[in-house]
This record gives C-alpha cells, sequence and structure tokens, in this order.
C-alpha cells in the first residue's frame, strides 16, 4: 500500500519546485497572489469590526487555504475564530488550525452555509465530535432540515448552532422575513407564513435538546450590482439589517423568557456590503443620509438586545467585480488592491482582425483559468460598458489602469472572449494607442471573480509585492482544497 503524502509533504514539494522562480519561469497558466495586498485587505476588516464592536465571520470558500484563512482571522488571542465554508471538505481541511487555535484558547466556530441536506450528516457529526461544543453552525432554511440536524446531534452528542437562512431579496436560498409591522398584510403572505412556521419548528427542536438557536443570516449577493457608490451599497446593508430584524423580533416574541437570555445574532454581509464597514465615518452621525439611516437601525438593533455579526469571503484577494461595485471609494480600494492574477503566454497574434482594424492575441488561459461569469456593469444594456473576462495588469507592458469610472469607463487589453483553455485579448481604444504585444510574452490578468478564478488549480503561487525589486518572485505556495 502506497504511503499517504501528507499536506505538510505537498507544501513542501511545492516550494521546493517554485520557490524563488520569477513569474516569468513558471508554467502557464498560474494563478499567483500576492501577499502584501492580501494582509492589507484583511487587516483593514479586522480593524474595522473590532473598532465598531461588531462581531466578525470570514468565509473561506474564495480561496480554500489554511494560510490565508489565518490572515482572515488574525492573531489576537483569545479573539473568537468564527468561519463559514461552504463545502464540508473546507470545513475538514481546516480542522487541524481550529485545533491549533483551540490549544491557544482561541473559541471555533464553522458555519456549513448551504441548507442542511442530508448526505451532509456522517461528516458534520465527525467534524463537531472532533472539535466539541458550539463548534459547528448550520444554516436551516426549511422545517424538513431538522430531521438530518437532529441525527448530527445523536451521532456527535454535541448541539449544532442554528442560523435561519434569510432571503432578504437576493432569491438565491432562505426563507423570505415576514412583512415589516409598518408594511400591509398580516404576515401570512409570500414568506410571512413560512417564516413563522420555520420559526416554530426550530424554536420546538432547541426546546427538544437537537440545537440551539443561534441567530439569523442573510447574504447580499445582489449588492454586486451596486454602482452608484456608498449610498447604494449602503441601502442594501440597510435592507439586509432591517429583514433579519423582523425575523429576530419575529423569534423573541415566540420565546420564553429563559430563552431569551442569550443573544440573537443578525449576521449580514457580502463582500461588498462589509466592506462599507472600513470607511472612516461608518457609523457616526450623517444627519439625513443613508449613513445616517443605517446608524439609527444598528443603534436600535443593538438597545433591543441583538448581537450584530459581519461576515465576507472575497474581500482579501478582491477582483475586477469589487472594483465595479465601488463599496469603498478610491482611498480604500482601486485596481493596485487586486490581490489575485492569473500569469498567462501570449500564443498567438492577429494582427487587424479586431475592431477598427487593432491586434488579436490568444492566450493560454480560457474559462477553466479564468471562470465565465460576467461583470455587471453601469451600462443600461448588460455587458455595454464592460463585457469582458478579465483586464491585463500593467506588468511588462503599459496598459493602462482601470480607474474610478470602471466599468463605464475602461480602456487597454482585455480578454474580450474565451472558450475552454483559449483566451482571446482584444484593445479597447483607438487604434493608434494599441500597447503591442509579442509572441510568447506573458501577461498577468486580472479576474472577474476570483472564487470561480482559483476554482481549477491546486495551488497558489505567492509573490509580495514589497520586495522592491523582486517583486515577481515566489515566496511560497499555498495548496488548495478541492472537492465537496
Amino acid at each position: 500500500m502506497a504511503a499517504t503524502v501528507t499536506s505538510t509533504e505537498v507544501k513542501e514539494q511545492l516550494r521546493a519546485r517554485f520557490a524563488g522562480k520569477r513569474l516569468n519561469e513558471v508554467p502557464t497558466p498560474s494563478v499567483v497572489l500576492d501577499l502584501a495586498k492580501l494582509e492589507v485587505n484583511c487587516q483593514r476588516m479586522l480593524e474595522a469590526t473590532d473598532r465598531l464592536g461588531l462581531l466578525w465571520r470570514a468565509h473561506i470558500k474564495s480561496h480554500k487555504t489554511t494560510e490565508l484563512t489565518r490572515l482572515q482571522v488574525g492573531d489576537s488571542l483569545g479573539a473568537p475564530v468564527s468561519l463559514i465554508v461552504s463545502t464540508i471538505l473546507e470545513a475538514e481541511n481546516i480542522l487541524p488550525l481550529l485545533k491549533e487555535y483551540q490549544s491557544r484558547g482561541r473559541p471555533v466556530n464553522v458555519l456549513f452555509s448551504f441548507p442542511l441536506f442530508p448526505t451532509a450528516v456522517d461528516r458534520l457529526a465527525a467534524f463537531t465530535a472532533a472539535l466539541g461544543g458550539d463548534s459547528l453552525s448550520v444554516m436551516i432554511d426549511h422545517p424538513s432540515q431538522l430531521q438530518p440536524l437532529a441525527a448530527i446531534t445523536r451521532a456527535s452528542t454535541h448541539r449544532p448552532l442554528v442560523f435561519l437562512k434569510i432571503d432578504t431579496s437576493y432569491g438565491r436560498a432562505g426563507v423570505a422575513p415576514p412583512p415589516s409591522s409598518s408594511s400591509s398584510g398580516s404576515g401570512s403572505g409570500s414568506g410571512g407564513g413560512a417564516c413563522a412556521e420555520l420559526v416554530d419548528a426550530v424554536l420546538a427542536a432547541e426546546r427538544a435538546g437537537t440545537c440551539v438557536l443561534h441567530g439569523v443570516y442573510s447574504h447580499a449577493g445582489h449588492s454586486y450590482a451596486a454602482r452608484d457608490g456608498l449610498d447604494d451599497v449602503l441601502g442594501y446593508l440597510e435592507r439586509e439589517f432591517a429583514g433579519l430584524a423582523e425575523v429576530a423580533r419575529l423569534i423573541e416574541a415566540k420565546r420564553k423568557e429563559k430563552e431569551k437570555e442569550k443573544k440573537l445574532v443578525l449576521s449580514v454581509g457580502a463582500t461588498p456590503t462589509a466592506m462599507v464597514v472600513q470607511h472612516g465615518g461608518f457609523l457616526e452621525d450623517s444627519q439625513g443620509s443613508r449613513m445616517g439611516e443605517v446608524k439609527k437601525l444598528v443603534e436600535r438593533l443593538r438597545q433591543e438586545g441583538f448581537a450584530l455579526e459581519v461576515h465576507a469571503g472575497v474581500y482579501p484577494t478582491l477582483d475586477l467585480q469589487q472594483l465595479a461595485t465601488h463599496a469603498r471609494d478610491a482611498s480604500l480600494m482601486t485596481a493596485d488592491d487586486i490581490a489575485i492574477s492569473v500569469v498567462a503566454e501570449v500564443a498567438s497574434l492577429y494582427p487587424g482582425r479586431g475592431t477598427n482594424g487593432t491586434t488579436e492575441a490568444l492566450i493560454n488561459a480560457g474559462t477553466l483559468a479564468l471562470g465565465r461569469e460576467p461583470v455587471a456593469d453601469k451600462g443600461k444594456v448588460p455587458g455595454h460598458d464592460y463585457s469582458g473576462w478579465g483586464l491585463l495588469m500593467p506588468w511588462g507592458l503599459k496598459n493602462p489602469l482601470p480607474g474610478p469610472e470602471f466599468p463605464r469607463v475602461h480602456q487597454g487589453w482585455q480578454v474580450g472572449r474565451i472558450s475552454q483553455e483559449h483566451g482571446i485579448l482584444v484593445w479597447q481604444g483607438k487604434r493608434e494607442d494599441e500597447v503591442p504585444l509579442c509572441y510568447g510574452q506573458r501577461v498577468r490578468v486580472w479576474p472577474n471573480h476570483s472564487c470561480i478564478t482559483g476554482a481549477c488549480f491546486d495551488w497558489y503561487l505567492v509573490v509580495d509585492s514589497r520586495n522592491t525589486g523582486r517583486e515577481d518572485e515566489v515566496i511560497d505556495v499555498w495548496p488548495r482544497w478541492r472537492g465537496w
């Protein structure tokens, strides 16, 4: 029987293969992370949530690595380590790190963020049995999911914490909140009756000893469509808090007095709505503004006794989608803050084939290397302003940077078309301004969505742009988990 290769051994083998090489020496396509930018992006989130007294829960599904998880939770002794995973494999692979944190006195909890399904029981039970009580949270958005939840409790002898997944108009998963007290209707219409039924079922399960109702959770994935700056993103955040508040109040009304001793957690976020908290003026006096309305809502929720939590996942790496969303102003977010890129190679050139006689070029990075998720843009017709699949970094060539008006305004080389392995670079701009490319040239592509970009790679090559003169030298390799 062949010996099992440990994750540590895999990492050391990769380091021996790549550490010290420049990006013009590595195979293409390769996916690259810049440590300097990752550290800044992670630290901004930790400092902001701490300053504002918000609980913080880091999603690790975008990168699926131990190393970046460490940056997301920081190194404060005793600080809770609250994570979110989208696959059970992520939870299983982060288990050694969580045990390390437990040994140093840090409480750990992992939320499996997909609504609970029956085949997840055995693996989730084994996970929480390995870490002990309060280590596992699950997502519930239908009473049927309480059957496998009870099975986890029986198998592990530990009661999972439960978040009710609330759909605050994203339309992907979750139960709709009941109508607000200020709106018409009795709460028995679309969403209201289903929400009340779910609350009753989970409270009954808690009283039966199979779970602990911990909080309510929303994911504002539709905030990626925000385009008009801070106020636009704040609107999504306000609707998240307001929707969760209605459900939390419904729970409190149905709870017995003793059950109210533990604060309900209201967990909001997606990277745009989470990054709003990094602005220096967040929750400060802003009379008559959207910020002021959010501040009043947050203060009211705290007075009602709720704990407020923020969650996000793609914020460490960022990408063109986040640049387009403008959740942070230019003082906190420019193209230079994007920490992920894909190294590719120019494999052919097609002079005159492009618009207005411009050149097109073939690179060896297509759908499998870059993903196929578009960036919603400011155009009245979707895709009119930017329909590409990535932009070239100014790495070794004078390619224009996307500025504060991206995606409405941008120029330079972009990945205009993709198929499985092929990417076609097209020039956006005047023919006479075209920056020349040559056969065999290496380029780095900023992708639309970093989560999908990493999916087909087994590891990240890590560079550090603080290393003057060696900005593109590989300093580490981070193995990436793949599968479910």
